[in-house]
This record gives C-alpha cells, sequence and structure tokens, in this order.
C-alpha cells in the first residue's frame, strides 16, 4: 500500500502573461518540505484560453471554476491547502478563498491586483485606468505589451527585451486584457473580504506602483487575520526577488504547519495565528 503524502499541500497562482514555472525555485527548494501544486491560470502556459460569449463577458468566476476543476485532479475530495498568489493570481485566490472557505488553510498574496477593491475616486484606481486605457488603445500587440510591461517593470522595459521574447509576451496581450476586464467588473467588496477569517500575508515591494500598493494595504486592513512583509523589489519582486519573496511565503507557512501539526488534513479550525 502506498504511503500518503504527508506534505501539506500549497497551491501556487502565478501573474499575469506568466505561467506556472515562475514558481519553479519556490518548489524545488522546500519540496522536501511542502508538496507545491502550481498551476497554468486561463490563456497562460498550457491552460487554455477561455471561452467567453464577448470579451466583456469574461470575470474572475471563470478563471476560480478553472481553477477548481484543475485542483479537483491534485488533490483528494475536499483536502485543505495553502494557496499563494502572485498579482493576477493573487486576485484570482481571494475569489477561490471565497468559493471553498472550508479548504483554504491560509492566503500568502504578493499584491494582489483586486483594483475592484478600490473606490473609483482612488487616486491608484484612476492610475491603473490610465494604464488599461492605453493597453486598450494601442494600435498593435506589441504597443499594448509595451504599455503593459513598462508599467510594471520600468519605462523601456520592453524595447529591451531580445525580440523573442517581445513576441512572446506580445502573443499574450489578448489573455491580459481579459484579466482586465475580470478584475474591474468584480462586484465584491473590501466587506466581502472581511470574511476571509484564516490566517493572511500580504506582501508587497518596496519599489512598487501606486496602485498595487494601494490595493496591498486596504486588503490587509480588511482581512481579519492579516500581517505585513515588504519585500525589495517592485511589483514582479516575486521573480526578480525571488529569494527574498520566497523566504516571506516559507517563514508564513513553517509557522502556520507547526501550529497544525505534520498533517494539514486535521482540520481547518486548527489554524492558529500568532500574527
Amino acid at each position: 500500500m502506498t504511503t500518503p503524502d504527508q506534505r501539506p499541500a500549497v497551491v501556487l497562482l502565478h501573474s499575469s502573461m506568466s505561467s506556472r514555472s515562475q514558481w519553479a525555485a519556490l518548489m524545488t527548494e522546500h519540496a522536501a518540505r511542502y508538496r507545491f501544486v502550481a498551476l497554468d491560470l486561463l490563456g497562460y502556459g498550457k491552460a487554455p484560453f477561455p471561452v467567453a460569449a464577448t470579451h466583456a463577458d469574461f470575470a474572475l468566476a471563470h478563471e476560480v471554476e478553472a481553477v477548481r476543476t484543475m485542483l479537483a485532479s491534485e488533490l483528494g475530495d475536499n483536502e485543505p491547502f495553502h494557496l499563494v498568489g502572485h498579482s493576477y493570481g493573487g486576485a484570482t485566490a481571494l475569489q477561490l478563498a471565497r468559493r471553498l472557505p472550508g479548504r483554504v488553510l491560509s492566503l500568502a498574496l504578493f499584491e494582489p491586483v483586486a483594483f475592484h477593491l478600490l473606490e473609483a475616486t482612488d487616486p491608484a484606481r484612476i492610475e491603473i485606468a490610465a494604464v488599461i486605457a492605453g493597453i486598450e488603445g494601442a494600435a498593435t500587440p506589441a504597443a499594448a505589451t509595451r504599455a503593459f510591461l513598462d508599467y510594471w517593470n520600468g519605462a523601456g522595459a520592453f524595447d529591451a527585451m531580445p525580440a523573442p521574447l517581445r513576441e512572446r509576451f506580445a502573443a499574450q496581450i489578448a489573455k491580459v486584457r481579459l484579466d482586465f476586464v475580470a478584475l474591474m467588473n468584480e462586484p465584491s467588496t473590501l466587506h466581502d473580504m472581511t470574511a476571509l477569517d484564516v490566517p493572511a500575508l500580504v506582501l508587497s515591494g518596496s519599489a512598487a506602483p501606486v496602485s498595487t500598493r494601494a490595493v496591498a494595504a486596504r486588503l490587509a486592513a480588511a482581512l481579519p487575520r492579516a500581517r505585513t512583509v515588504q519585500t525589495p523589489g517592485g511589483h514582479m519582486a516575486p521573480v526578480t526577488h525571488a529569494a527574498d519573496v520566497n523566504r516571506a511565503i516559507t517563514a508564513f507557512l513553517d509557522e502556520l504547519v507547526s501550529n497544525l501539526g505534520v498533517n494539514p488534513k486535521i482540520g481547518h479550525e486548527l489554524v492558529r495565528d500568532n500574527g
């Protein structure tokens, strides 16, 4: 008889214009302690492009349902898990946690781009709305991709990339557009986030843009059991400063798993937050 895997399950959701390979270093370095389940979000990596009636119909609910389908083949029925997300993956993680309140043991979120949590008059939301307008109004996929990547990585970032990389990113801009549609039209509010009563770690980069720092701050204040950590780097710190970000995530998980015991299947209600 095969011995059941006793490692705690940790589900990993990546950012827009990325894939599950974003978490390669985290998985490689900590596989002895954790059973990582890294998933490709719709339209990225090996996941299919989403099917929606129109551009405007795409919603985070579609992304969440796709994740739930993938998890059904990766985890046992009703098996609890820790949930980690970056950027668009972080915004998706919030909605997944709302759908599976009895299974998500904890949340570790690096700058979730849940812009729907910001008021329409918030300068941070106005800033990201201008970025979206630039992407939507761009004449070519390359121009739209330049507007997207330069916002997150600094002016000139796109043009400094090798041509094959520019082409690969430009091929993904159609899904990025859908990601923004889903994010800006999501109806859940900060009040809805107060129901996520699990230990939460909200991370941000010291050089992050106003838009994501604002979301992180407001979300951390709304979540009942949140703590915050700032790492070096900007919004893409999970890639550019992976060691710093991964250290913070695993320290958070190590503490929780220590409180849970070796096997997290013992029950969601036993999680303790020492923050």
